[in-house]
């Protein structure tokens, strides 16, 4: 028996049709398959299909192979790539954690400084709120992380970007009529508030706004970028984010600069200064690279 016969037998169970099976999944003439099919039925001694005027059904003893079939399919699989792995040398991995919607923004740039290395090393990359971001580093599941600073006893960080915090809110708002917004003229009732877990973005916030004796009463509480603008979008609410949205936001949607000297937020790449891999030096030795590499795509995009 060879794997063709199994791969045949299932591609027949699974289209419940010779024709279909033949043309769709194996690329191969009707005739051939019906002779491999009553050949693997000989092998085993047991029919294992019936044909009828509306294609083929199992038997009670093609149902018990279909199942041994699928796996020894599976296992053959899986003794194949083992083997492609052994055959290869393990590329070292690199990760890189991003504050959620972060990646948007930096993803392409981390990719261009490593873009010698990239075909060297196993990239890997994921999202996550920043605290985690930073608890990941301080464990050594990621090396590098882009996220707010958030103290850990072994984590470096290094301020990449400062961002204006801006006013999201929808479309339809009639704020949005406003070239830039008083934070004052925000119904205290229509804005969306904080909860723990972007807490570097709540101190801000709540630092700016006592600042002016702004007082708000908010009913609802985002958790991540992508909360809050989904709150705005369906609450009709208005909450202050950090000007990386912009690209996120939908349609319905929009963003307006505060009056004056609105608050910023920092971005910070993270990392362990004992971690020994070679891509991470390589990439802290290139990072002004990185920094002015987003700065000149955010002058072009100001300019657009």
């Amino acid at each position: 028996m060879e794997l063709r016969h199994l791969r045949y037998f299932v591609a027949i169970a699974e289209e419940g049709s010779l024709t279909s099976a033949a043309e769709k999944r194996l690329h191969t003439a009707q005739p051939s398959l019906s002779r491999q099919l009553r050949d693997l039925e000989h092998e085993v001694g047991a029919q294992l299909l019936e044909r009828g005027a509306r294609g083929v059904t199992l038997t009670p003893a093609g149902r018990a192979f279909l199942e041994h079939a699928r796996l020894a399919l599976k296992s053959a699989a899986e003794a194949v790539g083992a083997a492609r792995r052994a055959a290869r040398p393990p590329k070292p991995s690199f990760s890189v954690g991003f504050l959620t919607g972060q990646e948007v923004e930096w993803l392409r740039h981390v990719s261009h400084v490593l873009r010698d290395q990239l075909k060297d090393i196993d990239f890997r990359v994921s999202s996550d709120f920043s605290v985690e971001i930073a608890a990941s580093l301080q464990r050594g599941d990621i090396d590098l992380g882009f996220c707010r600073i958030e103290p850990q006893p072994d984590v470096t960080y290094r301020v990449i970007a400062s961002e204006p915090i801006r006013v999201v809110l929808p479309r339809d708002h009639p704020l949005t009529a406003c070239s830039a917004i008083d934070v004052r003229d925000i119904e205290p009732a229509s804005f969306i508030g904080y909860t723990d877990s972007p807490h570097v973005l709540r101190g801000i916030v709540d630092r700016y706004l006592a600042d002016r004796s702004v007082a708000m009463a908010p009913t609802s509480f985002l958790d991540g970028i992508a909360t809050g603008i989904s709150l705005v979008a369906s609450t009709g609410g208005v909450t202050l984010l950090p000007a990386y949205v912009e690209p996120l936001l939908p349609r319905s949607v929009v963003s307006r600069p505060l009056v004056g000297n609105p608050p910023v937020i920092d971005i910070a790449a993270g990392y362990r200064a004992d971690n020994p891999s070679p891509v991470l030096k390589y990439f802290l030795e290139n990072i002004d690279s990185l920094v002015t590499s987003r700065e000149n795509d955010a002058s072009a995009f100001t300019q657009g």
